[in-house]
């Protein structure tokens, strides 16, 4: 068997191995985990080198995705509020949560745009930026954190913003003032990939940390945020595919929609929201992900019966 062949089949495999890693090896996680920065910025940089600037717009599937985003979330908390606080957090910030960073990269390995779904990400982040902090603060007024509208957006902004726009731009100057590299790095797009398995190793070590530190008698409000997670998660890929599919772009509605900044959730989570409504977005990690491998294993059993037939 040839390494390219071993590699390609492989590839669907390769997140469900990077969560089995996280969760066996998440005791260690802690020493590398400030390489995940790095890495979502090296992999972002590589998939933006596939864009030019003129192929950015902002669509009528860019703002029917980040309108589900924001709505979604504040109707799912207000739904779910009555029963439980906690549960209505956690359910609230798996759906407010803006498109993750690493989407992209699955979504080129779909075959969706690239530029849609960075016009997407940009506008859902934006969104979180402006709605997050005024409605954190109407959902914790009297709990101990107090939260500053200016500072909180500063502060967002600040997590997300260079991850998103930093490589962007590299990538653009790239373009202008090294094009050799800048087309080196786009031939190479399937180091995307490798390298966000990689920082998925790093999540979901961090995640399993944080929920094996919980006390026992929380287990069954875990499973309930988990089971919730996986609804919202299971939720927004179908209702993005459907909005996508209505403006042209299925698989950038999918992902645009369905995965998230899990990573920025469970800070947020833990920083703003109360702590245990944190393990909603640490199980959507699982979720998101195990739609993704679904994904790209049946696309590259796909492409393999074309190759053959």
């Amino acid at each position: 068997m040839s390494f390219s062949t071993f590699r390609q089949r492989l590839k669907p495999w390769m997140l469900p191995i990077a969560m089995v890693c996280g969760m066996l090896f998440h005791n260690f996680i802690g020493a590398v985990q400030f390489l995940a920065p790095y890495l979502i910025f090296t992999m972002l940089l590589i998939t933006f080198c596939r864009v030019k600037p003129s192929e950015f717009r902002l669509s009528a599937l860019t703002w029917s995705v980040v309108g589900v985003q924001v709505i979604g979330g504040i109707a799912a908390y207000f739904a779910l509020a009555p029963f439980s606080n906690d549960l209505a957090q956690g359910t609230m910030i798996c759906i407010l949560c803006p498109t993750a960073t690493a989407a992209p990269v699955i979504t080129a390995m779909l075959g969706g745009s690239i530029a849609i779904l960075v016009a997407i990400s940009l506008l859902s982040n934006l969104a979180l930026a402006v709605v997050g902090p005024a409605f954190f603060a109407f959902i914790s007024s009297g709990s101990a954190v107090e939260i500053s509208f200016g500072q909180a957006f500063l502060i967002i902004i600040s997590k997300v913003g260079p991850l998103i726009i930093g490589p962007m731009l590299v990538a653009f100057a790239l373009m202008w003032v090294a094009p050799k590299v800048h087309k080196t790095l786009a031939d190479h797009q399937s180091l995307s990939f490798y390298i966000w398995a990689v920082s998925l190793i790093l999540v979901v070590g961090r995640a399993v940390s944080f929920a094996m530190a919980e006390p026992s008698d929380r287990v069954p409000e875990m499973i309930t945020l988990a089971l919730l997670a996986g609804l919202a998660c299971v939720g927004q890929f179908a209702i993005g595919r459907r909005i996508g599919r209505k403006f042209g772009d299925k698989i950038a509605g999918a992902q645009g929609l369905g995965q998230k900044n899990t990573v920025l959730a469970v800070w947020m989570a833990t920083t703003y929201l109360n702590p245990i409504s944190s393990i909603a977005p640490a199980a959507y990690v699982a979720w998101q992900n195990t739609i993704n491998s679904l994904q790209i294993y049946f696309k590259t059993k796909k492409e393999g019966r074309a190759k053959t037939n």
